[in-house]
């Protein structure tokens, strides 16, 4: 299944090393790179749309919140 994120094939190299070395440091495993893409790629279908929902209904409301800061200051 294709993500519905697209990350370049840097950064996504730079995440599955970040992944490896989380789990090498916190786990004292060490895990292939497959099984750090697998998790990475989980982590793109499933959580990260959660996170961005999160961050547009953040800005959503900050951005309400200054619009009716401007609406105030009408005569």
């Amino acid at each position: 299944m294709k993500s519905k994120f697209d990350l370049s094939k840097e950064k996504k190299d730079e995440m599955v090393g970040l992944i490896q070395g989380y789990f090498e440091k916190e786990r004292d495993e060490q895990i292939g790179e497959l099984a750090a893409i697998m998790l990475l790629e989980f982590f793109m279908d499933e959580l990260a749309p959660i996170f961005y929902n999160i961050g547009v209904e953040d800005s959503h409301a900050f951005i309400s919140t200054k619009l009716e800061d401007i609406f105030e200051i009408q005569k």
